[in-house]
Formats: C-alpha cells, sequence, structure tokens
C-alpha cells in the first residue's frame, strides 16, 4: 500500500517531461504545440496534477477553471474532438458524452477509487483505456472513518450543540454516553485496502474483534488485521460497529436495507464512507428512528448533495458528512498527480500506474 505522502513524491516525478522552450515561443513551437493531443479537464484539479500536465509538453489542455460542476451542456461541447479526458466522479461518462467526443478520444482519467460514474461497457466497446487513482487515498478514507465513527459513536455532534446552545447544566449520569471501542465486535462489510487500513487504525482502541464479509474469503488480507470471515447475516448479528467498505455494483447496491438492519442489535453503530447507493436511505431512516439500531454516520449519500430537507438530517443519531473521506491536502494532490500521470503514460500507449482492466 502506497503512503499518500510517499505517493506524492514519487507521482511528481513519473511521467514529466517538461518543454525546453527558452524565451518566448517560436512559430516552429507553437505549430508544434498545435498538433499536440488535446484534453479536457473537466474540473480545477489540485495544482500537482496541473502542474504535471502543463510541464510534460505532452499535451494542449482546457480546463473547466471552477470547483463546481461544468454544465452538462458545457461539458458535451468541450469534449468534441478530444484525445483525452480527465474527469472527477461527478462527471457521468456515458454513451451521450462519448458519442459527443468522438473517435479521436482514446484515454479518460477519473480522479477517483470509484468509478461507478463510469459507462464501462460503452468505455470497453469504444477501446477507450480508464485510468483511475486507488491506494494514494487509502490513509485519508481511513482516518476520516475513524473519526466519523468515534464522532458517532461519542455523540460528538451533539455535545458540541449543547455546550453552543446552554444545554449544558449539571452533571448527570447517563448525558451524552455514547458507545466504545474497546472490548467491541467491528464488522467490514467488504475487506480490501481501505478496510485493512480502518481495522489497522482501530485495533489501538483494543478491539475484541475483527470480522468481515466479502464476496469470498480474503484470507491474505485477513491475515494482517486477524479478521474473521462471517457470512452478512452473521456480520449484522455480531458487529458493534459495521463499516461499509465495498465497492458500488449491482450486486451490492442497497445491500443494507431493513433486512440488514432488522439483524443489528439496537447498540449497533453503522458507518459508511464508501458509496451511498449500498445503502436504502429510507429503511436507514426507519432503523435510526425507532431505535433498530443505535447510531449511523454517512460521508456519501444518495443524491450528493443530500437535500437539507431530508428525513436524514432530522435524527440526533445520524451524523453525515459531505462526502470528504479522501479531504486532505496531500491525499486530493496525489490523486490529482496520479490522475495526470495516468493520462499522459495513456496518450503515449504506454502502461498506466492504475488502469481499468475493462
Amino acid at each position: 500500500m502506497w503512503c499518500s505522502r510517499t505517493a506524492l513524491r514519487v507521482l511528481q516525478r513519473v511521467a514529466v517531461t517538461p518543454l525546453n522552450v527558452t524565451g518566448s515561443l517560436t512559430s516552429n513551437v507553437q505549430r508544434e504545440m498545435s498538433t499536440l493531443p488535446r484534453v479536457y479537464v473537466t474540473r480545477q484539479i489540485p495544482p500537482e496534477g496541473l502542474r504535471i500536465l502543463r510541464e510534460s509538453g505532452q499535451v494542449q489542455f482546457e480546463l473547466w477553471d471552477s470547483d463546481d460542476a461544468v454544465p452538462r451542456k458545457e461539458l458535451l461541447q468541450k469534449v468534441k474532438g478530444v484525445d483525452g479526458l480527465v474527469c472527477v466522479l461527478t462527471e457521468k461518462i456515458d454513451a451521450e458524452l462519448l458519442d459527443a467526443a468522438g473517435p479521436n478520444l482514446k484515454v479518460l482519467s477519473t480522479m477517483s477509487v470509484g468509478f461507478d460514474h463510469l459507462s464501462l461497457e460503452e468505455l470497453k466497446k469504444r477501446g477507450i483505456r480508464v485510468g483511475y487513482t486507488p491506494d494514494v487515498l487509502t490513509d485519508s478514507v481511513a482516518e476520516l472513518t475513524v473519526a466519523l465513527l468515534l464522532t458517532t459513536s461519542r455523540r460528538l455532534i451533539e455535545a458540541t450543540h449543547e455546550a453552543k446552545t446552554g444545554g449544558w447544566g449539571t452533571w448527570r449520569t447517563l448525558w451524552l454516553c455514547g458507545y466504545e471501542l474497546a472490548n467491541s465486535t467491528v464488522g467490514i462489510l467488504g475487506l480490501g485496502r481501505i478496510g485493512v487500513a480502518i481495522a489497522e487504525r482501530l485495533a489501538s482502541f483494543k478491539v475484541k474483534k475483527f470480522i468481515y464479509t466479502d464476496v469470498a474469503p480474503r484470507p491474505e488480507l485477513a491475515s494482517l488485521i486477524n479478521a474473521e470471515f462471517v457470512s452478512f447475516d452473521e456480520l449484522a448479528r455480531q458487529s458493534d460497529f459495521l463499516t461499509v467498505c465495498c465497492a458500488l455494483t449491482p450486486e451490492t447496491n442497497q445491500i443494507c436495507n431493513k433486512d440488514l438492519f432488522s439483524k443489528m442489535k439496537s447498540t449497533s453503530v453503522f458507518i459508511n464512507t464508501s458509496r451511498g447507493g449500498v445503502v436504502n436511505q429510507e429503511d436507514l431512516y426507519e432503523a435510526l428512528s425507532t431505535g433498530q439500531i443505535a447510531a449511523a454516520g454517512l460521508d456519501v449519500t444518495v443524491p450528493e448533495p443530500l437535500p437539507t430537507n431530508h428525513p436524514l438530517f432530522t435524527l440526533k443519531n445520524c451524523v453525515i458528512l459531505p462526502h470528504i473521506a479522501s479531504a486532505s491536502y496531500t491525499t486530493r494532490n496525489a490523486m490529482s498527480a496520479l490522475a495526470a500521470n495516468n493520462l499522459l503514460l495513456g496518450l503515449r500507449g504506454e502502461p498506466m500506474i492504475k488502469e481499468l482492466k475493462l
């Protein structure tokens, strides 16, 4: 596994071949640049990625220079005739967009570990190579998951509100009591790099046992954290804390629903930092509002952003964050640098650092 700081130092050097021009650009260089592959970048990505693209001398790129999503109509216009595309997870890359781009598009690089926003069959059909950015965000997501788990289980948002609004009165024996990790069972739904990293961090809290479920046992990863493989139902029954780390696929879509919640302990805490689509939010609201489970912490929802009038926001025992698991300066720059390098390597016809096999 890559540490994001180490990864960033490596990625800053991988595919950069600076354009060696002194003084003003000559007409020859300008002509040469005009023949370079055209790339559209759909967002103001962190500076390391932009620096790599700019200094590589290998592409001419246009940028949607905003931190907000490019309007769909604008995006469909800007991708026409491009050779490469750098996108983020808010852009839906489907048949409509690929048709708009046309046959020149050879490489797509997404600055994300998830790829449920990509129509993989359409990309495969057109022979378009796809780069993505796993591994570099493992540490950041694991840290945020632990922070969200502790915030939710120890009721920190409620406590802060009470302190600010005058609810902090005389000391009371059971006021704002929550649930501690010591001697608990932590369940992981989907054991991959991030699940292992979360468990490694939680181990210092004297967790009694780690259990997990996946499509099949993963003994090599499980051995790193001494985790036991159990069935989906047993994961629900045994977990004091259940953290969701699986990818969103047709098989995992809304897999966390009333059947799961009904089997969980009334003292269980549910945490999701994977994808919002794995949870049936209506069933989660019912489980939380009726005391079927104790609390939930969510970094991901459907839709995003979640409307401020959504019922989940009315619950004190539900902590909702605006999809910030990878939001550290180091990790976002590493993701940006990896996305840029994937694009440049793909356009050169070389193996990408991280490529989805379609």
